[in-house]
């Protein structure tokens, strides 16, 4: 799952975003309204966690500004305005929930579940990928193939959703590197090649045709090839 996280405390914006990152999630961070309002309207997130008192635009200006452009991704309102008045504001403004500060990060993951659950059961983001007889269950973060369960990383399964999430693609190393791993450059540095590597173990030793493929000069594929 790639998450936009918009606020403006770094010591809360750190938290979150480590717990997303450790549990294998790409998260982008914006520390205002403009800034959060930029990237949500440029770039494809599977869900918004927005603080509601930001600099330069509130948070719920923020979410409104979006639904009325017909955005639909799903949202979770954070706040330390957690009074019934406020949380009810916060859902009519557009949000699909809404957290009061303080709160644990376990609830804030088991929330966003629960955005991407609703999500499933209608037109928008799936909670299971398939790609030939590969399956991937996003809630429980399990995967198997051919009803074998294969154990990965938290980074390998990011970049296994990444792959499956563009099966029969090629996806480039900049395509990777920003979504799996937050880098808006090149390191030069192997660590694609690496994980992937590993993960063509995962899925492919042992297990019947590959799925996983290099694209010379391009990039990497999931998918049959003939």
């Amino acid at each position: 799952m790639r998450v936009l996280l918009v606020e403006d405390e770094p010591l809360i914006a750190e938290f979150v975003a480590k717990g997303l990152r450790e549990a294998g999630h790409a998260v982008d961070h914006a520390a205002t309204g403009p800034d959060g309002l930029h990237l949500a309207r440029t770039e494809r997130y599977d869900a918004l966690v927005l603080d509601r008192m930001l600099p330069g635009m509130d948070g719920l200006d923020l979410l409104k500004t979006l639904r009325a452009s017909g955005q639909r991704t799903p949202a979770l309102i954070l706040s330390s305005l957690g009074d019934v008045e406020q949380r009810v504001q916060g859902l009519r403004g557009g949000a699909d929930d809404y957290l009061a500060k303080p709160f644990s990060f376990a609830e804030l993951s088991a929330r966003l579940d629960g955005l991407l659950r609703r999500q499933d059961s209608g037109p928008g983001e799936q909670v299971r990928l398939r790609v030939a007889d590969l399956e991937m269950d996003l809630l429980k973060r399990n995967v198997k193939r051919a009803g074998q369960a294969i154990d990965l990383q938290p980074r390998e399964f990011r970049l296994l959703e990444y792959l499956m999430r563009h099966a029969d693609q090629v996806v480039t190393r900049t395509m990777l590197l920003e979504a799996v791993w937050d880098y808006h450059f090149d390191p030069q540095t192997n660590v694609i090649d690496v994980h992937v590597s590993r993960l063509r173990q995962k899925i492919d030793k042992d297990r019947g045709a590959p799925l996983l493929h290099t694209v010379r000069g391009a990039g990497y594929l999931l998918g049959r090839r003939e």
